[in-house]
């Protein structure tokens, strides 16, 4: 039996035109038949968090179900992140033109050396919280037994996530 899981993504960029590449990965998604439904909340931007000496990073959260396993999928988000130009070997924090985390994968539980699902860095990041919480502010994830509005009340990062308005180059 082909399981239809329902996962949210985390999407960003800070180099380049910062709008056409997430809306090319939410297109190049959107094209495979294994994924349907999707949904993505509006774009929002934030200064970096860890390695702040480049420029703000453009983000998203997109809902999307799809056939596909969660190792299938990340290999295919790889793939996607170096048709948008990301290398394969990159530093942590590193400026880029994209970057794609699986938040969650339907009610999987991972924690491999090369993925975790639920992402351990949901609770501790306004940038993803807030698209999050305008796409799916009841949404439990799996395990914590606290929605994602919640979380947002909580979050100790105080940075500020702005909501970016299409075509301008704030």
């Amino acid at each position: 039996m082909i399981m239809n899981e329902k996962i949210y993504l985390s999407l960003g960029s800070n180099i380049g035109d910062r709008e056409a590449n997430l809306a090319g990965t939410i297109t190049i998604l959107e094209e495979y038949h294994e994924n349907n439904a999707l949904r993505s909340a509006s774009f929002y931007s934030s200064r970096p968090l860890f390695n702040t000496n480049q420029p703000e990073f453009l983000n998203t959260v997109v809902e999307i179900n799809t056939t596909f396993t969660a190792f299938e999928f990340l290999d295919e988000i790889k793939n996607i992140e170096r048709l948008l130009g990301r290398p394969s070997q990159h530093k942590k924090n590193a400026p880029r033109t994209i970057d794609i985390d699986i938040l969650t994968f339907g009610d999987s539980f991972l924690e491999t050396a090369e993925l975790t699902i639920p992402h351990p860095g949901i609770p501790y990041r306004r940038f993803v919280l807030v698209p999050f919480n305008e796409l799916a502010p009841n949404y439990i994830v799996p395990g914590w037994k606290i929605t994602i509005k919640e979380l947002l009340k909580r979050c100790t990062d105080k940075s500020t996530v702005l909501k970016h308005i299409i075509g301008s180059n704030a």
